[in-house]
């Protein structure tokens, strides 16, 4: 049986807190996949950026497009999640040659690009916490800093034998024009959650699951359930239109030789081949 990762959100009752809790299992196993990062401790911060892209994006931008770009201590390392409305959600990583681990402890930052629905940007970018620099940690300063919502988040991702057993997260908000005293109530009973990889470990961390811990004995409705997955929104007109807003002398330096070009989406993994008359026809098209 295939599985289907979701997204549940919930608001309680009384309109104090929204709750989005996430299954991003499979999600997180297809980005691996393509990306095949080799450290552990590289596979867990790769699937937790996802995972805290979607949630992010549900929160604020659930119609939009938004992309979390992680930059390690050596600013030639990076990690990006994309994530779209419609459930697709692809990652990269990019390390230096020879290099195999991203250290975040010292100048790492988070940048995180939502489109809003006018088509303009809103990106904000925060240091990764030096004391706990977690994905959690990042992204909950985002959401203070740069988005002024006040935000309790845990991402995690239970690997066994290097495999990917569960990923997934759950994100408590306190709504706007509630005072600050109720958030500090369920700060204090989502310790227990700080950590969901042991949950996570012994299946018991379905959005479902989080939601009822998470809510326990508050009322609350679920406002929302959304499928996620593995998906790349390259293409073969993407990829055309790519090629044909280089300058012509590029172009030209691509079709010598006379070979098909092949191209490989750095996302998914995916190849291309564009023949020397395709080529042709981006720089004389067809009258």
């Amino acid at each position: 049986m295939v599985h289907q990762d979701n997204v549940l959100r919930a608001i309680t009752d009384d309109g104090a807190f929204r709750v989005i809790a996430a299954d991003t299992t499979a999600t997180v196993r297809g980005a691996l996949a393509a990306q095949k990062p080799e450290a552990l401790e590289l596979v867990r911060t790769f699937a937790d950026l996802l995972t805290g892209a979607i949630l992010v994006r549900e929160s604020m931008a659930p119609d939009n497009r938004l992309q979390a770009i992680l930059q390690g201590d050596d600013p030639r390392s990076r990690m990006i999640a994309d994530t779209h409305p419609d459930g697709a959600t692809r990652g990269l990583v990019q390390l230096p040659a020879s290099t195999k681990t991203m250290p975040l402890g010292e100048r790492g930052l988070l940048q995180v690009a939502r489109t809003l629905h006018n088509g303009q940007l809103h990106q904000g970018v925060v240091e990764v916490p030096h004391g706990t620099p977690t994905i959690s940690s990042a992204f909950m300063a985002y959401m203070q800093e740069s988005e002024q919502v006040v935000t309790v988040m845990a991402v995690g991702c239970h690997l066994a034998a290097g495999e990917v057993v569960a990923a997934g997260g759950y994100m408590v908000q306190l709504l706007p024009e509630v005072a600050e005293g109720p958030l500090m109530v369920m700060t204090e009973r989502l310790k227990d959650f700080e950590d969901i990889v042991p949950l996570l470990a012994r299946g018991a961390a379905s959005p479902e699951a989080l939601l009822a811990e998470t809510l326990y004995g508050m009322p609350h409705t679920k406002v929302g359930d959304r499928t996620v997955r593995f998906g790349c929104h390259c293409s073969p007109e993407r990829l055309a239109g790519s090629l044909a807003s280089l300058p012509r002398a590029d172009i030209e330096s691509l079709m010598e030789g006379g070979k098909t070009l092949e191209i490989q989406c750095d996302y998914c993994r995916k190849n291309y081949e564009f023949t020397i008359d395709q080529l042709r026809n981006l720089i004389e098209p067809a009258n």
